[in-house]
């Protein structure tokens, strides 16, 4: 039992010095790996009371690198972070506090793929811009906005 126990252990260090996983996940792992769920389960409790598993210091690194980073919406941001394993109502709480980092994001996104557009009629820029925010799960909202305070709002 121990053994087994130890073997856990080690593979859930081994996951965790590659990257930062949250407790779903390194308990996926460790079942899909075969062992059992009292080991997984006591290797995660192990964990979490050394400091090496903390889903909220994990769930505010992964919403940084979402945002800043790959320039992820606040859905998509979300959606990514729930791929992670980290919990809805974790995930809900992270963006409570936000405000205009959505338009901002937005914003130098479309600045971004703005050169690489620029021979395409704007219909087309229009619509390319506004398919890839939506992808990167940017609002209706917003992404009107910001195609708007860049002057490519579709003359109506």
């Amino acid at each position: 039992m121990t053994g087994s126990h130890d073997k856990a252990k080690q593979y859930a260090l081994k996951l965790l010095s590659y990257r930062g996983r949250s407790e779903r996940e390194i308990e996926e792992r460790l079942r899909k790996k075969g062992f059992t769920k009292s080991a997984a389960f006591s290797v995660i409790k192990h964990l979490k009371d050394i400091g090496l598993i903390d889903d909220f210091s994990l769930a505010e690194s992964l919403k940084r690198q979402a945002v800043v980073t790959k320039l992820l919406g606040r859905e998509g941001a979300k959606r990514y972070m729930l791929k992670r394993g980290i919990s809805r109502e974790l995930t809900d709480s992270v963006f409570r506090h936000e405000a205009n980092v959505d338009i901002d994001n937005a914003g130098r996104l479309v600045n971004r793929k703005l050169g690489t557009l620029r021979n395409y009629p704007p219909d087309i820029i229009r619509r390319r811009l506004y398919n890839l925010l939506l992808r990167r799960g940017y609002s209706s909202e917003t992404i009107s906005k910001v195609l708007k305070d860049k002057n490519l709002k579709r003359e109506e």
